[in-house]
Formats: C-alpha cells, sequence, structure tokens
C-alpha cells in the first residue's frame, strides 16, 4: 500500500464516540446522488494529484449466493456497460481507466454486488469498505486533493493503512502452486489415466466456468482460460446423475455441478428444501457430482493460479491446497510465496 493513505467518508469525526464509531444520522447507504458524485469526484482529484490516469483490477469478486450489502445485488453486479455480459476483461490485473474505475467505486458504493481493490503498483490505491468508506493511498501527500475533498463536504482522515490492503488477506504462509508446464503436465497425466477429469476456473471470486478436459480438450481449454484464474482440478463427473440425486445429504447445502445435454458445465448452491426443484431442472444431464460447501469435504485432485504470460506468479490469491498441492510445495522446499506484484 503507498504511504499516504485516507479514510474519505460523509461522517463528521465530531460524531464519533471513543471508540470511533460513528454515531451521527448519516444514512450508511449511498444516496445516488450528490453525495456519492462528491466521493467519485474526491477519488479523482487524488487520482489528478497522484498523475494517474489508469488502473488495475486486484481480487475481484462478484456477489455470492448470500449478499450481505445494505442494498440488493442487482443483475449484472453493477457492470453492465463496463464489461461484455460474460465479465471477459474483468479479472484480476486487468487494467481499466480512471473513468472505468469510478464507475467500480460507484458500483460498490452502491452494494451492486461487485468488489475489487483498483490499484497502481505502490503508487495508487483505491478500497471500498462497508457503510460508504472508502480508502484511498498515494505515493505522495496529494495536498490539494485533500482540500477539495473537504470543499467537496467530505471527511478525508489520514490512517497508517487501509484495513482493505490486499495484506491483510494474503500475507500468509506457505507457497501458491502455479500453473505451470509441470501442472498442466500433471493434468495431461490424470486426464489420461482418468480419460477426462472437470476443471473449475475460479475467473472471479464467487463465480467459475467449468470444463471437461479430454486429451481432444485440454489445450483449447488452456488456451482460452481467464488470466491469473484460479484453478481446480476435479475428477470427472459421474454418468449415474439418478445416482448423485438420491444422495444429496438430508439438513445440508451442496454446490450441484452437472453436464446438460449440449455438453455445458453449470453449477448451483441448493439445500435440501430445493433439492425436488434442483431435480426437475437437470432432467436430461448427461453427468453430475455433488461437492460439500465444508473446506474439509471437497476434495479435488490439486489446484493452481495461473501466472502472467512471462511465467512469474503476480495473483495474491490462494486456492485451498489438496495432498498433492501439500507434496509439491515440501518437494519445493522453503522459498518465497510467489514473485506477487501489487
Amino acid at each position: 500500500m503507498p504511504p499516504f493513505v485516507y479514510r474519505i467518508t460523509k461522517y463528521d469525526p465530531a460524531d464519533r464516540d471513543e471508540r470511533g464509531s460513528y454515531t451521527g444520522a448519516e444514512d450508511t447507504a449511498s444516496d445516488h446522488g450528490p453525495v456519492e458524485a462528491a466521493y467519485l469526484e474526491a477519488i479523482a482529484a487524488f487520482a489528478a494529484d497522484t498523475g494517474i490516469g489508469e488502473l488495475a483490477v486486484r481480487e475481484p469478486q462478484i456477489a455470492c449466493f448470500v449478499h450481505f450489502g445494505l442494498e440488493p445485488a442487482i443483475e449484472g453486479h453493477g457492470l453492465d456497460g463496463l464489461f461484455p455480459r460474460d465479465l471477459s476483461g474483468f479479472h484480476d490485473g486487468a487494467p481499466v481507466s480512471l473513468s472505468v474505475g469510478l464507475e467500480l467505486v460507484r458500483a460498490m458504493l452502491r452494494d451492486h454486488g461487485v468488489w475489487c481493490r483498483l490499484e497502481v503498483d505502490d503508487v495508487f490505491a483505491v478500497h471500498v469498505g462497508w457503510d460508504q468508506y472508502v480508502f484511498v493511498g498515494s505515493d505522495r501527500a496529494c495536498e490539494g486533493a485533500v482540500a477539495r475533498t473537504r470543499a467537496l463536504g467530505l471527511f478525508p482522515e489520514r490512517l497508517r493503512a487501509s484495513p482493505y490492503d490486499a495484506a491483510e488477506d494474503y500475507d500468509e504462509p506457505g507457497v501458491q502452486r502455479p500453473a505451470d508446464e509441470d501442472f498442466w503436465a500433471l493434468v495431461r497425466r490424470s486426464v489420461a489415466l482418468r480419460q477426462a477429469v472437470v476443471l473449475e476456473e475460479g475467473y472471479v471470486g464467487n463465480a467459475a466456468r467449468w470444463h471437461r478436459l479430454t486429451e481432444g480438450t485440454l489445450d483449447a481449454v488452456r488456451a482460452r482460460l481467464t488470466p491469473r484464474a484460479q484453478l481446480t482440478v476435479w475428477p470427472d463427473l459421474s454418468t449415474d446423475v439418478a445416482a448423485v440425486l438420491a444422495a444429496l445429504p438430508q439438513d445440508d447445502t451442496v454446490e450441484f455441478v452437472w453436464e446438460d445435454e449440449d455438453g455445458a458445465i453449470t453449477s448451483t448452491i441448493a439445500d435440501d428444501t430445493e433439492y425436488g426443484e434442483l431435480a426437475a431442472h437437470v432432467t436430461g444431464a448427461r453427468a453430475a457430482a455433488a461437492l460439500s460447501l465444508s473446506v474439509d469435504e471437497r476434495h479435488p485432485l490439486f489446484t493452481a493460479v495461473l501466472p502472467d504470460s512471462d511465467g512469474v506468479l503476480r495473483a495474491r490469491w490462494r486456492t485451498e491446497p489438496t495432498p498433492s498441492d501439500l507434496s509439491w510445495a515440501a518437494e519445493r522446499g522453503p522459498g518465497p510465496v510467489s514473485a506477487c506484484g501489487g
């Protein structure tokens, strides 16, 4: 995170108690109007003082089946008009103009269902938190932007760090396995042994695309994966869909994965109150699997994260390591977690 960090809010510091909690009358939702516009203008002022016209999207995510925002998530997650409906171009490390970055901030302020960090390595950063709290970091003091923010009726407060700094989430011991040539050789061997495996492509947080890998499809699938995606390799789906449905656990929630008659693979979250509807929905499916939502009960074969085209692993997010991944890490020996960039 850059050294000069400011918390920008509409909350007057005079209305905080001794613990720093706001006790005033300001609403914690966006007004979708002049106050929201003031936030965006303040961020633009900090970007101008820093000399920034482009940002990188980091750790993007969309709303999952449980949404905690004050406003309801909307279809498209607030990304309609910014990215294609399949969200191509919205991924970790994706460059966006400042204007697009400000629209992403607007969507986050409105709890539309999208969240990401917006950064320039060690130079500039914007993080949006709960209740209209915005954190801006710069490599310079941005005194003009601070004054402009106050003139807009907002309150810039200097902090030591943003609570949404990636170091808070990703500064963990251990080594993240990269999806390098050794990884793909392992995938190819698994395909040859099992005839097919299923690849889960986590292209943004809380969303995935699914691919059935065979010797004939592996290279084509690999070529179109989203940059910096989290990859999880699973055993092939069962062709006995009726048995998979019959074995769904009672009083529990699962991720149900199925391949339809056209070969497309989809997943959904369902609990025992929805199993009947689920069974009707997947009529005609070729194959299926039910995956536990508990990390301890999910058993993929191995995982990895895609490095950049130069072979450097700059993505900061982590996969949940499998026994195979832990064995790989042990053989690799001690070393840096990754060559992560900001």
